[in-house]
């Protein structure tokens, strides 16, 4: 007898995703352009460092109203204000750790840091749970609206650090054996920027890892595409947007910190002054893109340091002039997401 069944029909492939790779190679291929214009192999690796340090502080912070705007489609230009906070909060655990600050050992010197940069997570993570609550919650779906409240929330925020702590400017020295630089023949490296490119790749790496491998992740992103489908299987999905938003703040306070020692200062309007140029790193990203937001940071360190080594006069505009080719060439950022 002849077999009459029919075979089961063959299970075409999931489409693939098409890899976009051009915005990766722009940091490169910028780096590369440099060369020529610096002259001294020497200086160009040291501006090359140095940028990337910088640019990896400004993904920090960043990548904090990235998620928030990303994954909630929330504008909040009060984000500066947890930056802040994180900052003073540190001045307030390192000064009693001064001992620990200036001995010469590098272990002492990141048992100090450690509680510091943790506690300025806590702090501006629970401060982003007032501001969700209380300012947020009510304008949701709103952008004008969340302009306006975030911005005046930002104020609010400054005077109040200026009425607790003064108009002066806290000095925030770096540890003992984070000052200096690391000599390789003609090339200088400071201690510090290695260890901001450590932690910028770090919180890079986690961020990537809780969003695209964990069930947590996957739950915001489906709350992003069909909040009602998530909340019809069981899901609180307010209480994960508001866990979002708190680590969006967290984020911000530890880049608050890592910012003050940078700079060796700390003042309240330290973040409102990174407002802006937080803001040009995800619009050139693709406004809630962590990997453009990556890519981003890194672009407008590059263009600053170069900028302000070869042209310092334009230093001040590089940032705006890079958004601007950047959006002409790619009108919604490096890596657009696909729901904005």
């Amino acid at each position: 007898m002849t077999d009459t069944t029919t075979p089961p029909a063959a299970v075409e492939p999931l489409p693939q995703a098409n890899r976009d790779f051009i915005p990766l190679l722009l940091p490169i291929a910028l780096a590369l352009a440099m060369i020529p214009l610096i002259g001294s192999p020497s200086t160009w690796v040291t501006l090359t460092i140095a940028s990337l340090a910088m640019g990896m502080m400004i993904f920090i912070m960043a990548s904090g109203l990235t998620l928030v705007f990303g994954l909630m489609d929330v504008l909040n230009f009060g984000h500066g204000a947890f930056i802040a906070v994180g900052a003073y909060v540190a001045t307030l655990v390192l000064a009693p750790m001064a001992g620990y600050v200036q001995a010469d050992s590098l272990w002492l010197n990141l048992l100090a840091l450690s509680p510091a940069a943790l506690l300025s997570m806590a702090v501006s993570g629970a401060l982003g749970l007032v501001f969700e609550r209380v300012l947020i919650l009510p304008v949701y779906g709103n952008h004008l609206k969340q302009i306006l409240i975030t911005m005046g929330g930002l104020i609010v925020a400054e005077q109040l650090l200026y009425a607790l702590w003064g108009p002066e400017r806290i000095p925030l020295p770096l540890p003992a054996s984070l000052r200096g630089s690391f000599i390789l023949g003609d090339i200088a490296i400071a201690k510090y920027r290695v260890l901001a490119m450590v932690v910028g790749l770090v919180v890079f790496s986690l961020v990537l890892l809780v969003l695209n491998r964990t069930k947590i992740g996957l739950l915001i992103r489906a709350g992003v595409e069909n909040r009602e489908m998530v909340e019809a299987l069981g899901y609180r999905i307010k209480r994960l947007f508001l866990g979002v938003f708190m680590t969006g703040s967290a984020l911000a306070g530890l880049g608050g910190i890592m910012w003050a020692l940078y700079r060796e200062e700390v003042h309240a309007s330290i973040g409102g002054e990174l407002t802006v140029l937080i803001f040009i790193v995800i619009i050139i990203g693709g406004l809630g893109s962590i990997g453009g937001c990556f890519i981003g940071a890194i672009l407008v360190a590059m263009v600053a340091n170069y900028g302000g080594f070869l042209v310092p006069k334009l230093a001040l505009i590089s940032n705006i002039l890079l958004m601007v080719a950047i959006l002409m060439w790619r009108p919604r950022g490096l890596y657009p997401v696909t729901n904005r």
